[in-house]
């Protein structure tokens, strides 16, 4: 097809990369990647995956307090062992990055576990030697950062709290995003002292308003929040150490763990020397169909900071590869992208938000319901559910979509069919629901408030 060594050759074996290599080489083209650190890039290694199963550790927390309402009775309390959950995480992890190996062998994409970086337009830098590729895809993800100050070297971030050697006795977690409430969550339920700071008035910020209401207020109840707060100061003593703030009183925990955000993972990859645009936090910028202002080198997933999520990353790349080396297809679209926060409860969302609705829209109905789940009247666990739908009045079509409760994520994937169907509230009326269940509340709400 071309003279250079490659006709695609990808930087990063994430969701993305991994995905743009399997389609590109389904196609015919000859494609190669590098990954320097571990296949499957961030969700399979420290993020979606291994939270995920530390996530079924604290719902079981949950489960056997809730069994006793249901007639269980345990001869002693249940143990805990952290090192068996990191134990059989790592197997598992393990598991899944030789998945992902041998995916891209038996695909026929040549995989260089070596860094990477640019020299020219067609021309890859790797630690043992040089190569050459007629189209460049850029995939190397985020990567979760502290900010500096005085003691920040005593942090971690989520890179690292899925092998910490043992399990704090107390935590303070610093962020508001759905990392930072998953993984309070998480620490609380396994009996850890949890506390959350976070410079914003309250958390989850970006998502519905009263969802995320809804959420503080059970967030509330196993976590302490120091909000509009910001960590100046950690000071260590032996294993003891002492977080100062910008207001309000130093504390004392075991681990502080910094949950506020990612960058684009774009440095010393040879971008700027080249002249590939950037923005300012880093992320590389791309056109609708993910080149950059150089023809040939593209880039997708979480690089180009546009939805960080990794089924997006999937989508962008597998449609980069059909363009490039297929018939072409469709544009991305981010519309009505379903999305779950795995905390304590679960929470899941699509479409607009409450407030977006009223901004795009002339008149918008909103159906919204609260109440204890049957589960726990007889658990005594006093857990909330809440749901909301809203909708445009004119087409009467749904337009956003919110839950929190258990089985959140599994009941709004349904829902996000739905949604990007064109259902309307009267499709959603006209619905039988399923009962007892959660889920049915969905087609059962009446009455706009």
């Amino acid at each position: 097809m071309t003279n250079f060594d490659y006709d695609l050759f990808i930087i990063g074996g994430g969701s993305g990369g991994v995905r743009a290599g399997r389609i590109a080489a389904s196609l015919g083209a000859k494609v190669a990647m590098a990954e320097e650190r571990y296949m499957g890039g961030t969700c399979v290694n420290v993020g979606c995956i291994p939270k995920k199963l530390f996530s079924y550790a604290a719902y079981y927390a949950k489960d056997f307090v809730d069994a006793r309402g249901y007639g269980w009775e345990f001869p002693q309390a249940p143990a805990f062992e952290w090192s068996t959950l990191i134990e059989n995480k790592d197997t598992e992890i393990n598991r899944l990055n030789s998945i992902y190996q041998n995916l891209m062998t038996n695909a026929g994409v040549h995989v260089i576990h070596e860094r990477a970086s640019l020299l020219d337009e067609h021309t890859i830098a790797l630690e043992t030697h040089t190569v050459t590729a007629k189209e460049i895809l850029i995939a190397t993800g985020g990567w979760p950062f502290v900010p500096e100050f005085p003691g920040s070297e005593h942090a971690i971030t989520s890179n690292e709290v899925f092998s910490l050697d043992k399990l704090p006795k107390s935590a303070l977690v610093v962020g508001g995003g759905y990392i930072a409430v998953e993984l309070a969550g998480i620490f609380a339920a396994l009996g850890v002292e949890t506390s959350v700071s976070y410079r914003g008035g309250a958390v989850l910020r970006g998502f519905d308003v009263e969802l995320a209401e809804a959420f503080s207020q059970e967030f509330d109840k196993y976590a302490t929040q120091l909000l509009q707060t910001n960590v100046t100061k950690i000071v260590k003593s032996d294993d003891i150490l002492t977080v100062s703030f910008d207001r309000g009183p130093d504390i004392e925990v075991e681990t502080v763990l910094f949950a506020t955000g990612r960058h684009p993972n774009t440095a010393n990859l040879g971008l700027e020397a080249l002249g590939i645009k950037l923005a300012k936090n880093g992320a590389i910028i791309v056109n609708e169909q993910f080149d950059t202002n150089i023809a040939n080198i593209h880039a997708v997933g979480d690089v180009i900071d546009r939805v960080a999520l990794t089924p997006v990353a999937l989508a962008e790349g597998q449609l980069l590869a059909h363009r490039l080396f297929g018939k072409g297809g469709k544009d991305m679209s981010y519309d009505n992208i379903p999305t779950a926060v795995f905390c304590q409860p679960e929470i899941a969302t699509v479409g607009l938000t409450e407030s977006i609705a009223r901004e795009k829209y002339q008149e918008i109905a909103v159906y919204r319901s609260r109440f204890t789940p049957l589960r726990h009247t007889l658990s005594g666990r006093g857990e909330k559910n809440f749901l909301k739908l809203i909708v445009d009045v004119a087409t009467d079509r749904v337009i956003g979509a919110h839950m929190m409760g258990e089985y959140a994520a599994e009941i709004m994937q349904g829902i996000g069919i739905a949604i990007k169907s064109g259902a309307t509230k009267a499709d959603f009326d006209a619905t039988i629901g399923i009962h007892p269940s959660v889920a049915e509340e969905f087609v059962t709400m009446r009455t706009p408030s």
